[in-house]
């Protein structure tokens, strides 16, 4: 006879639910299986990416120009930051991103709907890919200003960039970076970190800038020199620090990939820094500061899209072509033709994003120390082929976008300050400060 007492027998029964429902409700609250090392890695990485813009883009920009110009500069650069950050996370991202069509994504994620603490990037929180690629969207257009710098108005850059941004930085990445549907997909393009996206795209955004406003005050007759070239050096060291998150980060995870990305980054940056020393040595008889600069990062710019697939061989020759055609263009060409690119963003950055995406078709096979093609069936010349597509496509919208962007500018807000405006400094027209309170001029 059993003389438990019901008691007991309800207690005993409470704890055998205990122990059977507690660990489903556990498991199905806790958070998803984050790898740490890749989270740690993606945090790093997108602050690095950040560290490229501020201070790093904006240091070196604003010691090329002149002091009257300073804090134009830096402040463009600080309002992309912030305009860019808004934008991204409000609709950027959601048409980046999410499948849709082969030129656009869709509005799923509008205001990063669906993206939570616990929302999966592929081994890290996808809070972190939003904001590493945000990071992306800042630098691109702050990229772009140094084409016309010293002589645009504040809020005409501001038009251009919300404008631009929406009709080209978005359509770019998703045809670029979106796997599922992107349309460089179709030609077997590889892009690893932003040969189209970042640095082609901005730089015929340039070029259509400074064409469409103009070259400065005094161009081709006075000399309009950086003001000071030691802002200009650590500006470039921080973009060259910077950049192994750019580069690296882009493989997304803590591994091999990101190991020989951030590897050949620096061996292409390294090879172009001597490159161009070497040429600036024979063809000037001296080897300057800003020259040594600007050749890191033509070399950095140009490993950009090759970074994911390409070995050391491929970033010595990617490194020193770069570092040639750059110095041309830079230089030579631009003198020649008379546009007044006051950065070199075309120079550097379009010369060397379609050097470093074209040359990818080439050292991404294994036979030149690459990490494999697109596919294992692809020849090297439709590789060259689809990179090439990629280019002119690129080319093409951008430039299309831009003009369409600058002219909305135009005539809503204009684009050039007043000659007298000019004159003063920007600094003062637009911002009513001075980045040297004790200097004029």
């Amino acid at each position: 006879m059993n003389h438990t007492s019901p008691l007991k027998r309800w207690i005993a029964v409470a704890a055998v639910l205990a122990a059977t429902t507690l660990p489903i409700f556990a498991q199905e609250e806790a958070p998803p299986g984050f790898d740490t090392g890749t989270t740690a890695f993606m945090f790093i990485s997108t602050v690095l990416v950040l560290l490229m813009t501020l201070p790093g883009l904006a240091l070196f920009y604003g010691g090329l120009v002149r002091t009257k110009n300073t804090l134009s500069i830096l402040v463009q650069c600080l309002a992309m930051a912030g305009v860019m950050s808004l934008l991204w996370v409000i609709y950027g991202y959601s048409f980046a991103t999410t499948d849709n069509n082969p030129f656009i994504g869709g509005a799923s994620k509008l205001f990063l709907k669906g993206v939570t603490a616990d929302s999966d990037a592929g081994g890290y929180p996808e809070t972190i890919f939003v904001f590493f690629q945000m990071t992306f969207a800042i630098i691109t257009p702050a990229l772009i200003i140094g084409a016309f710098a010293e002589r645009i108005k504040f809020s005409a850059v501001m038009v251009f960039s919300i404008i631009w941004f929406t009709i080209s930085y978005l359509p770019i990445w998703h045809m670029a970076w979106n796997i599922n549907e992107g349309f460089f997909h179709k030609f077997h393009v590889l892009d690893f970190a932003g040969g189209t996206v970042v640095h082609i795209n901005a730089a015929m955004a340039g070029l259509v800038g400074c064409l469409m406003v103009g070259p400065r005050k005094g161009y081709g007759k006075v000399q309009l020199t950086p003001h000071n070239v030691p802002l200009v050096i650590i500006g470039a060291s921080l973009l060259w620090v910077g950049w192994f998150g750019f580069n690296a980060g882009s493989a997304c995870a803590a591994n091999g990939t990101a190991g020989m990305a951030m590897l050949v980054t620096q061996v292409a940056c390294a090879t172009a820094v001597v490159v161009w020393m070497i040429i600036e040595k024979m063809l000037t008889g001296v080897v300057t500061a800003v020259g040594a600069a600007t050749g890191a990062v033509a070399g950095l710019v140009a490993i950009t899209p090759a970074s994911g697939t390409a070995g050391i061989p491929g970033a010595l020759c990617i490194g020193a072509v770069s570092a040639l055609l750059c110095y041309v263009f830079a230089i030579k060409m631009k003198r020649k033709f008379g546009y007044d690119d006051s950065l070199d963003v075309f120079g550097v950055h379009g010369i060397g994003g379609i050097v470093g995406a074209i040359l990818t078709g080439v050292f991404c096979f294994e036979s030149l120390g690459g990490a494999g093609a697109y596919n294992d069936t692809i020849s090297m010349g439709a590789q060259v082929w689809g990179q090439t597509v990629s280019v002119l496509i690129t080319i093409v919208w951008s430039g299309v976008a831009a003009a369409i962007a600058f002219g909305i500018a135009k005539v809503t807000v204009g684009l050039r300050v007043d000659e007298r405006s000019e004159e003063n400094g920007l600094d003062q027209t637009d911002h009513g400060e001075s980045a040297y309170t004790d200097l004029q001029g």
